[in-house]
């Protein structure tokens, strides 16, 4: 074969190699779904070539429509979810829309996952002509031309071509749906003249029809409840900049301390705002971040994540947070989870935690199960006294309840525990050890402004607080809180020295 010839067929396999690869893989992307957990629910993500983004709520509710989101469509099934009321359900969304960042992040990431596999997949199967071109040879190949010339021969080429045919079967039709009875408005045209939406919903369509009769009154109660909660917190975040909190000083490091959000998203933002206008560089989490540690409410860890991406991550379960699913879910995250081992920490000390023994049911330490919040306790300054005798003092304890390190400030064997569970601030309290060292205690109060465990609101229920601790030569120096009251209003403590030893 000569030169050209051969360049030519190269070519033609080339072209058919990647013709085949790209119908395999936009088939493959555009017929595949993930199930993850968006917005509370377990959800059905499919991409389509509409460019819009719809979001299947449900027989109750009415399907929700936006438009030109990109070059790649998504449609968003909503499955299994926790909820007491529709109502509840649908104020759970506008929480969510006043600060849907994470959501969308994670939408976008699973599109991208499945658009990879299917790119992978498609090259695969493209390879399979140049493959077999190479495995038949010259000499079969001439064989397998000649017999298509034959009766034999083009019938099996028809059978071939036939088959996509018989795998699409383009002659079956879909039955008419209840959905499709329905029509789709903006919300501008469901609301009316007389209602003032804000700018940024006004395109959003719903799809109304007999089965959601009740579509207007659910859908301006949402928008209310959106427009109140992205308007509290979005405030609350631009005031946050100008708060008067101290600044560290050179060779200082802050390290921003929240707890008891109990699903309140809205405040991640604020929380990140207030550490950002501190200087901080590093979020210890004492847990409670949901209500019951269930896997809808994975939104709340999603937003807790994506507000503090660039930071240094630290965190325990609270006892709210029931079972694995927290600890593990933000693991996964890239937060470290304490585990009731000593870890090197940001400021240059060390760092020790362990979740709280009431979030699993069980009290579990490490691999043990059965012991009591007492006996972690002691495990707890066990495991701290020991770092203390190998040289390396722990220079704070973090966990969800402060007692739960009262031991271990009692033996003598750390500078500082760190806590929530109370919804009220306290400390610093001096504590002095067995042997004359000096330790602290301090509680924070609720990050979600949290009323038992319920924080989801348009604004906090009660007080919401963060604390920020002064780190310096590896040890803490100084203590502070930053309250944002339930009327938009800040208090902010007086940056209190500690001198641990």
């Amino acid at each position: 074969m000569s030169t050209p010839r051969r360049l030519l067929v190269g070519v033609v396999l080339l072209a058919c190699s990647v013709a085949l690869g790209l119908v395999v893989a936009v088939s493959l992307f555009l017929t595949s779904s993930r199930t993850v957990v968006v917005v509370g629910h377990d959800t059905v993500v499919r991409p389509t070539m509409a460019r819009d983004a719809v979001v299947e709520t449900g027989p109750l509710l009415p399907d929700l429509r936006f438009r030109d989101i990109g070059p790649v469509g998504v449609t968003l099934t909503l499955g299994k979810t926790e909820v007491g009321s529709i109502e509840e359900l649908v104020e759970r969304y506008a929480y969510i829309a006043a600060d849907p960042t994470a959501q969308v992040d994670k939408v976008q990431g699973v599109v991208v996952e499945m658009a990879i596999s299917a790119a992978v997949r498609g090259l695969g199967v493209g390879l399979v002509p140049v493959a077999v071109f190479l495995l038949l040879g010259r000499h079969r190949r001439g064989e397998l031309f000649r017999g298509l010339r034959t009766r034999q021969g083009w019938l099996a080429l028809v059978l071939l071509l036939t088959l996509p045919l018989l795998v699409w079967q383009p002659w079956q039709s879909r039955a008419e749906t209840q959905e499709e009875q329905g029509s789709w408005q903006t919300l501008a045209e469901l609301a009316g003249p007389d209602v003032t939406l804000p700018d940024e919903v006004r395109d959003i369509e719903v799809r109304t029809g007999p089965v959601t009769t009740q579509s207007k009154r659910l859908v301006l109660s949402a928008i209310d409840t959106y427009d109140k909660s992205k308007e509290f917190y979005s405030t609350a975040a631009e005031g946050a900049a100008d708060l008067a909190v101290r600044q560290p000083e050179d060779g200082e490091t802050v390290a921003l301390l929240v707890s008891d959000r109990h699903d309140n998203i809205g405040m991640d933002r604020v929380a990140r705002a207030i550490g950002d206008a501190a200087g901080a560089t590093v979020v210890l989490d004492a847990g409670d971040d949901t209500s019951t540690g269930q896997p809808w409410e994975a939104f709340s860890l999603d937003s807790l994540a994506g507000a503090f991406d660039d930071w240094d991550r630290f965190g325990v379960a609270g006892n709210h947070d029931h079972g694995t699913f927290v600890s593990s879910y933000l693991a996964e995250e890239g937060w470290t989870m304490l585990d009731g081992e000593a870890v090197d920490a940001p400021w240059g000390g060390t760092l020790l935690g362990v979740d709280d023994p009431r979030s699993s049911g069980l009290g579990s330490w490490r691999e043990e199960s059965g012991l009591s919040f007492t006996e972690v306790g002691d495990r707890l300054a066990d495991a701290a006294c020991a770092a203390a005798e190998d040289g390396e003092r722990v220079s704070t304890v973090l966990v969800h309840d402060a007692n739960l390190g009262r031991e271990a400030l009692t033996r003598g064997c750390v500078d500082l525990v760190l806590g929530g569970h109370t919804h009220v601030q306290s400390g610093p309290d001096a504590v002095e050890g067995e042997d004359g060292a000096t330790g602290y205690t301090w509680t924070n109060g609720t990050t979600g402004g949290a009323a038992y465990a319920i924080a989801l609101g348009s604004k906090p229920r009660r007080d919401a607080d963060v604390s920020l601790v002064t780190y310096a030569d590896g040890r803490p120096v100084g203590l502070q809180w930053v309250r944002l009251r339930t009327d938009g209003s800040w208090l902010v403590g007086e940056w209190e020295p500690i001198e641990p030893g």
